[in-house]
């Protein structure tokens, strides 16, 4: 690749944050949990939006149902290492990106021990499925003075105008954000910022739409 080619990679970036807000991308850290259907597609822009170090962390393999939703999923990468092959990925979109890569499974009891080996992050996403360890990873961020946004559900959701970021007791319509409002009570979580979606769930809309046929 030549310096052309490289100098011009992030040109329409910096137009929008001009250069001290493209170095501060540059410079960032950011720590990606969980590579699934949010978390693949969130790698991928921020790759493309010019973060120079990402922590991406996954226990799973690519699989052949992943390929509707996921960034990293097609025939060629099926039974690779999900951590991998975002890796590879975000290589090809900018080869000067740092990426520390972990194919492990974050749970309540090894999460601040696998913290501990990488970098402060200056922001965590997390996009993981775990109840429990959603809530033991937003009160390791909390401790550590660490801004964090979770993923919350949208199962038997299809409208992504719905989706909000809100504080987590400002949710609506999302069983998962009930539960989770639940177990970060549990662990002293005292503010958390999620992604959620305020659409009723499909099935929620039938039931509803049957009541009142009744």
């Amino acid at each position: 690749m030549n310096h052309n080619q490289e100098a011009t990679r992030f040109d329409r970036i910096k137009i929008i944050v001009e250069q001290d807000g493209l170095q501060n991308l540059t410079d960032a850290t950011v720590m990606v949990l969980g590579l699934g259907g949010v978390g693949s597609s969130c790698v991928e822009a921020l790759a493309r939006g010019g973060v120079g170090r990402l922590i991406v962390i996954d226990s799973d393999i690519v699989e052949i149902t992943n390929i509707n939703r996921q960034a990293i999923a097609f025939e060629s990468t099926i039974g690779l290492p999900k951590a991998d092959v975002m890796t590879a990925k975000i290589h090809q979109i900018n080869p000067n990106c740092h990426v520390i890569a972990e194919q492990v499974e974050i749970s309540p009891e090894n999460c601040a021990d696998v913290f501990s080996q990488y970098p402060k992050p200056d922001y965590v996403i997390e996009c993981i499925d775990s109840v429990l360890a959603k809530s033991y990873i937003a009160a390791w961020c909390q401790a550590h003075d660490i801004p964090i946004v979770a993923s919350m559900g949208a199962a038997n959701k299809m409208d992504p105008m719905q989706l909000t970021f809100a504080d987590i007791r400002q949710t609506m319509n999302c069983p998962l954000s009930r539960k989770m409002l639940e177990e970060y009570r549990k662990r002293g979580v005292e503010h958390l910022d999620v992604l959620f979606s305020k659409e009723l769930p499909k099935k929620r809309i039938l039931s509803v739409q049957v009541g009142l046929i009744h």
